[in-house]
Formats: C-alpha cells, structure tokens, sequence
C-alpha cells in the first residue's frame, strides 16, 4: 500500500513537472496531450498546483467538455477567480451539462447575467429541481443530495420493476437500491439490487423490500451525515423532508468529499486559514487574510511576556529561570494539544455529550496529574544534574504538575465551552490553549521561584 502511495506521489511530481516544462516551452501539442489523458477532478488538481497566469493559459486548452467538471472540483478562491474571466457564453456552455445538484454548487459564484441566462435554458422541471436544492444549505444533506433517483411503489411486482428499468436505459451512478415510495412521494423504504435479483418476479415490492431504513432529513449536518455513512458502511442514502416525502439521495462519492473537506477544514484551520485557499494566491491577498490571525497570536505572546516581565528581578537573580521556562510552557502545550485533539475529534464524530463530558474530564484531570508526576521528576533530575540546586529541581517539577494538570482541563473544556459560543473549536482552541499554558506555566514556575527561592 505504502509503495503503490508513493508511485502515485511520483507520478503527480513527475506530470506536474511536464506541465510547467510545457508552459515554459509554450507547447501547446502537449500542453492537449496532457489534459486528454486526465479526469476533469484530475485537471483541477493540477491546477491547483499552478500559478494563476499559468492556469489562465492553460484553460483554453481544456477539453470543452471537460470545463465545467473541472470548474467543481477547484477549490473556491481558484474557481472564482477563472470564473470573472470567462465570459457569459463561455461559462453557460462550461456549466449547462453539469447535473443539478453539481450546479448547485457553484451557481452562486456565477454572475447574475449567467445565472439567468442558465436558467431561462433549463426545462421548467431541472428548474425546481435546481431551486429544490438551492434552498438547503450547502453543508446539510440537503446541499448535498442528488436529485437523479429511481423510484418504486410497494404495490407493483418485481415484474413491473424489471420493465420499467429496462425503459430507462441507463441508470445514476452508485445505485445499489431502489427508493420506495408511495402514491404521494413518501418514503416507505429500500428495494436493494440483490434482493430485487433473488426472488421470483411476480413478488410484489412490498413483501421484501427492506422497510427498517429511515430517511436522513434534509436539514442535518454533512459532518452527520459522514458519520452516519461510516458506522452504517452505507454507498447510498435516501434524503427526506419533513413531512418524510422523498428528496433525493446521498451517495458515498459526496461523503467522500466531506470527510476530505473536513479534514482539510480542522488541519488547516490550525494555522487559521480555510480549506479553501489557494495555494497561488496573490501576496496582497494572503498577506491580508493571514494578518488577523498573526495579530490574534501577538496579542497571546504579549499576555505571555507580560506575566514573564512581571518576575524580571526574579530573573535577574537567577538565570537558570531564563533557561529552563521553555520546558515548563512546552510540556504544558503539547500535553494540552493532545487532549484538544481528542476532544475536537470525538466532538466531530457526535461522541461527546453532557452525559459523558464529566467523566472525559476527569480522565484527561487523571491522564495530567500521572503524566505530570512522572515528567516532573525527569525534569527535576535534568535540571539538578545542570545547576546542583534541589530547590530549583524542586520548583520546575511542580511547576510541571500544575500547568500539565492545567492543559487537561483547558484541552477537555475549550472545544465545549468555543461550540457553545458558536466558535469553531478547530480554528481557534489551540490558540486559546497556547494563551492558557504558557501563562500558566511561566505564572507557576516563576511565582514559586520568586516565593522560596529569591
């Protein structure tokens, strides 16, 4: 698995590579050779991996049929970008073979002239399909369904359910059941495609279909949506209303999608930048998007250097306390990501309630005295081994008790106490973590330095 890893790995350096020797050459021959021999996700890939001249060059290039597949699959800030160069033919013609709920996605960056002109060449019925879907936030089941499904009533034979397949000649991708219905559109259940191939054809939809199958609503969350697919090892899932009528269905390419895009979301938004940016960005562009959250850490660090500016003649007295504070904040911030990191995630996967939290905190409260006592005594011994002085051996390592037992429950309650204020915990907490450790930490250290050892 690890080799066949790597070979894919080669071979995206080794091809982007042959991109921008062709660029640079203004190869057009095998600029289209290229691109022929790509998936349009693959094309935006790529892409992504070029400067912003150098996909405007590219792009005429593209395969025509090809152009509004590979408009998805770019991040926001890429799409948007080509999108106010294309012009209102070009980007109706890129985007009008795309299925309604992948024009969904990206109509609200078009130009409003486009989205009209789009409009007024779609049948009435993608119309409503395409508004039916519009009106679902793109991060719920809603946004992210598709409307293409095969229906079936109850009361018909398998008979009648073979026929009318064959009508249709072709059927959605990643269908592995029927949707169950009834006169009025309301979900009764699933007809899976082995059960359908197994019995005998005059059996009727009702007697086997599975009828222990609920709709997952419209309006619940994609992160839910990805765990449900993940503890259910569904590949699709039915869509339902209020009212339990049939929207669409949720298939497991665009679970796929989320899960990525959450990942991308909590790693990145470490550093406090989004999923979305563009890795060619303009400098003035970046440069403003990163200043608030440079601004938001100098703000942390000056807390911290005032707490430390605060025992200045405790260090001038003792230099060591200048030599050996890192160990105290770096102890306490690790150990407090850690637990961060466990609580974000079970939070992301519904494993955290009020039932619960209690308990976690008082493990991870267990998980910092333990790690703390142990730590303190190796540091305790570094730090008598350097400067023979048992006092200050002494301090540092309940200095490190204290701000590792600090980190557990500031790693255990932040993400809860930023969800209930409506703050995203993956782009924040570690800041908020950070802040808390490192003035804790040097607070203890040098307070205790400054009471028995000055």
């Amino acid at each position: 698995m690890n080799s066949e890893v790597t070979n894919e790995k080669e071979q995206d350096v080794n091809l982007l590579a042959s991109f921008h020797k062709a660029i640079e050459k203004n190869d057009t021959e095998q600029i289209t050779k290229l691109l022929e021999d790509l998936h349009p996700a693959e094309i935006a890939h790529y892409l992504e991996a070029l400067t912003g001249s150098q996909r405007e060059w590219i792009w005429p290039f593209i395969p025509p049929e090809h152009e509004g597949e590979v408009l998805l699959h770019l991040n926001d800030e890429a799409r948007s970008v080509l999108i106010e160069k294309m012009d209102a033919e070009s980007l109706v013609a890129a985007t009008e073979t795309l299925d309604t709920d992948d024009l969904a996605d990206i109509l609200p960056e078009m130009p409003q002239t486009v989205i009209q002109e789009l409009l007024l060449t779609m049948e009435h019925q993608d119309r409503e399909r395409l508004r039916s879907v519009l009106a679902y936030d793109e991060d719920t089941a809603g946004g992210l369904m598709d409307l293409d499904t095969v229906m079936v009533r109850e009361d018909i034979s398998l008979d009648v359910v073979f026929r009318f397949l064959r009508r249709r000649e072709e059927l959605p991708e990643t269908t592995d059941s029927l949707f169950v219905v009834d006169r009025d559109g309301i979900f009764q259940g699933l007809l899976p495609f082995n059960t359908l191939l197994t019995n005998d054809t005059e059996t009727l939809v009702g007697d086997i279909m599975n009828r222990d199958i609920d709709g997952i609503p419209a309006s619940m969350p994609a992160v839910d949506v990805a765990n449900l697919f993940e503890r259910r090892d569904l590949v699709t899932a039915p869509v339902v209303d209020d009212d339990n009528k049939l929207l669409g269905r949720i298939t497991i390419d665009d679970v796929v999608d989320v899960i990525r895009d959450h990942a991308d979301h909590s790693f990145m938004g470490m550093a406090g930048l989004t999923e979305e940016e563009d890795l060619f960005a303009p400098v003035v562009k970046s440069t403003r998007r990163r200043l608030v959250w440079l601004g938001v850490n100098l703000i942390t660090a000056v807390l911290a250097s005032y707490v430390i500016r605060q025992f200045d003649a405790t260090i001038d007295k003792l230099v060591a306390l200048a030599v050996l504070m890192p160990i105290v904040a770096s102890m306490g911030g690790i150990a407090g990501s850690q637990t961060l990191t466990l609580v974000i995630r079970a939070m992301a996967l519904g494993q955290i309630h009020s039932a619960n939290a209690k308990r976690l905190l008082v493990k991870e409260i267990g998980v910092g005295i333990w790690n703390g006592v142990i730590w303190a005594f190796v540091v305790a011994a570094i730090t008598e081994v350097w400067y023979q002085n048992l006092g200050l051996s002494i301090i540092i390592g309940l200095a490190i008790i204290v701000n590792l037992i600090v980190a557990a429950v500031a790693g255990a309650l932040i993400p809860l106490l930023l969800r209930r204020l409506n703050i995203d915990p993956a782009l924040s907490g570690s800041v908020v973590l950070t802040t808390i450790t490192d003035v804790i930490g040097f607070a203890a250290f040098l307070g205790m330095a400054a009471l028995f050892l000055i």
